[in-house]
């Protein structure tokens, strides 16, 4: 289905690929705490993210990849935290700009058993450290405010 977006996008698309995201979080002795996940490719950490998913909001969708990457089950926030902006490796020498919206997914629960647990690496990490972890200047920055500002986590009020 991924593979699906991404050829509709490059048939009849214009500018940037979107996609979101799901910061996965929990509180620990008082601090932010962020789970990353290691890129099938790569192995680089990043944040579990993909292609929007027909009849999901992106919130919506950003769940599911949770739920794929990482086998994170939670409460996922319609509004995002923020974005961020990279370069999806098609080849070699091809690369799509993606502009990614992320959703806190605050974490309930971890499953031992879920699709892409033979494929990747999970972590938990102080927001500070996954700061320091991530390789998108932008969602460095994002990091690093959650770890000064827990509270951009939790949903707004409404007025």
């Amino acid at each position: 289905m991924k593979r699906d977006k991404l050829v509709q996008f490059m048939n009849g698309g214009v500018g940037p690929g979107s996609q979101s995201a799901a910061l996965c979080w929990r509180m620990h002795r008082g601090r932010v705490e962020v789970l990353l996940v290691t890129s099938r490719d790569t192995g680089r950490w990043l944040l579990p993210k993909g292609w929007p998913i027909d009849g999901l909001s992106p919130a919506g969708s950003a769940g599911v990849e949770a739920w794929e990457e990482a086998g994170v089950v939670g409460s996922v926030r319609e509004e995002p935290v923020g974005f961020f902006g990279y370069d999806k490796a098609l080849s070699p020498d091809e690369y799509l700009p993606c502009i990614v919206s992320v959703h806190p997914l605050r974490v309930e629960r971890l499953a031992r058993r879920f699709p892409e647990r033979k494929q990747r690496s999970r972590k938990w990490f102080s927001a500070a450290k996954a700061a320091r972890k991530v390789a998108e200047p932008e969602l460095r920055d994002l990091l690093e405010r959650l770890a000064e500002t827990p509270a951009l986590l939790e949903p707004r009020a409404q007025a």
